[in-house]
């Protein structure tokens, strides 16, 4: 399928509009030009020239984002024409919606503070007389709360076709809400959100944007956040938390945190702790973005955003979204344009796949937003060390605040992280050890989970829990799923069902969760009627 992609500046959030005005250093563009430099003698230039054999190679993926660049500066409405197989993934689209501000501060676990916040929701279906049929939709990574057409905003939502009547999360039986998550950037307080500290310094007295003087979160904050919308709502209790990806996640902490205020739980392609694989390529994503010259250290709001940086992170995230046997069926080995040369700018077409992807997002989402969520996803961790952890430090803050000790001031804002001094030695014991436990493993076909994690996901113990897992996903494998269930049943969970499709069903990968309305969608919904 071809399809033109025209990237405008019009996706942007309305509090974005900042982003565009011009820089007063000019200077700064250079860093992205691909133009050779001049030679010093133009004489040797000449005779280069005329001896050489082949011509310069032409770059039209640099020169895209050259041009972009300068439409960004002389504040111009870019445009780009791109060709490629879209595939059927849902728009992440944004719009009119509903928002919740609290006036009490949101504590954060790491320490910081926001003193006010807002939450951007949407809702389908009625909430019933009793308040008692609501379901707790979590978002993944990037989503907003559009999961599914309003009234106000009848663009397709990212869970469309799961949402409606008759369908996974029926309407007609249930009252969905689903939010922007805190942290994020579309509608609800995050990094790009004004500063309220900064609003009286301000000589116009609208403020300055958080920046990177956000507070690290965590995904328990942005559960914390959530049931105060659902206190402002009147919901004591739901029927079901519900989440996929990172809303897995969301859905299993929710459960952690609130198990009196949880019925039934649904975690889709998540996990109960980040891994090192997922942590790996989440950071390699935010190196990425941070060295862009343009974020200028989550500076970046009144000037040039860091678009090259956000376009190579979400290529490379886009990477761990699907699974190689799809890529074969739907790209295979073919090119673009297999009578021209071959180039180094996208050139196969799985190139041109994930050139599109990145095309797409460059300058719609906030980069730190990504930055922020995406480093909370790497914290999360269920198990009863790190939770017992968290409350300790949760409630040595509350001590300083309230002034029962030390100087009363959150650490939230503060790193006192230092680079290691020598580089990590790979250790011959730990190769061994690691090839001994991975032979082991692979012997008897299990991993059992950790007695912490079994202990930290206990408060689930008597709750109806749905974990669904997806055989091709290599950003969150299905072994990660299972260690979900194990440590439920070990924990004396005995209401726990368990579905993994095999690459006989979904070759998807981690993208299922959003394409398959009948291997994930129905047994969702079988869940919820049961």
């Amino acid at each position: 399928m071809k399809r033109i992609l025209t990237t405008t500046l019009r996706t942007l959030p309305r509090r974005h509009t900042t982003l565009l005005r011009p820089l007063t250093n000019h200077s700064r563009i250079h860093n992205f030009h691909s133009t050779p430099p001049t030679p010093q003698d133009g004489a040797a230039s000449s005779s280069s020239s005329s001896s050489s054999t082949n011509p310069q190679m032409a770059f039209p993926c640099l020169d895209a984002l050259e041009t972009r660049t300068s439409n960004l500066l002389n504040n111009h409405t870019p445009v780009k024409k791109f060709s490629s197989g879209s595939g059927p993934e849902p728009s992440y689209t944004t719009g009119p919606h509903l928002t919740y501000t609290s006036t009490s501060p949101l504590h954060l676990d790491w320490g910081g503070t926001l003193p006010t916040y807002t939450i951007a929701y949407e809702t389908w279906g009625t909430l019933n007389n009793s308040a008692s049929n609501a379901i707790l939709l979590h978002t993944g990574l990037s989503a907003s709360s559009h999961a599914h057409s309003t009234p106000s905003n009848p663009s397709p939502g990212w869970w469309e076709k799961f949402i409606g009547p008759g369908k996974a999360l029926d309407t007609d039986k249930y009252f969905i809400i689903c939010t922007n998550v805190i942290g994020g950037c579309y509608g609800s307080t995050g990094p790009s959100s004004i500063d309220p500290s900064t609003i009286n310094k301000a000589t116009n007295g609208s403020g300055e944007p958080y920046a990177t003087k956000f507070p690290i979160l965590t995904l328990l904050d942005m559960v914390r956040a959530q049931f105060s919308l659902l206190d402002n709502l009147g919901i004591e209790k739901l029927f079901a938390s519900v989440g996929s990806s990172m809303g897995g996640m969301q859905s299993l902490a929710a459960g952690v945190l609130y198990p009196e205020r949880v019925g039934r739980v649904v975690s889709i392609s998540g996990c109960a702790r980040s891994h090192p694989y997922s942590i790996a390529m989440r950071f390699v994503q935010r190196q990425v973005l941070m060295s862009d010259p343009n974020w200028s250290r989550g500076h970046y709001y009144s000037s040039i955003p860091p678009h090259i940086g956000m376009k190579l992170a979400r290529e490379i995230a886009t990477v761990t979204y699907r699974s190689g046997p799809e890529w074969e069926q739907r790209f295979s080995r073919r090119r673009a344009d297999s009578t021209k040369p071959p180039a180094l700018c996208p050139d196969f077409l799985i190139e041109t796949y994930l050139d599109h992807a990145g095309e797409k997002w460059c300058l719609e989402y906030d980069a730190n937003s990504l930055l922020y969520i995406s480093k909370a996803m790497d914290l999360f961790d269920l198990s009863e060390d790190v939770m017992r952890d968290m409350r300790g430090r949760r409630e040595e803050y509350a001590v300083r605040r309230d002034g029962g000790g030390g100087d009363g001031e959150d650490e939230g804002g503060r790193c006192t992280l230092t680079l290691p001094e020598e580089a990590y030695q790979e250790q011959e014991e730990e190769a061994e050890t690691t090839a001994t436990t991975t032979a082991a493993q692979e012997e008897t076909s299990t991993r059992k989970p950790p007695k912490d994690l079994i202990e930290g996901l206990k408060p689930l113990q008597n709750h109806k829990v749905l974990v669904i897992g997806v055989a091709s996903d290599i950003l969150f494998p299905a072994w990660q799923q299972k260690e979900i269930v194990d440590a439920l049943k070990e924990g004396g969970n005995g209401n726990v069902k368990h579905v993994e499709l095999g690459e006989d069903v979904s070759l998807f990968g981690h993208d299922t969760f959003l394409l398959d309305t009948v291997n994930v969608g129905g047994v969702v919904g079988e869940f919820l009627r049961e």
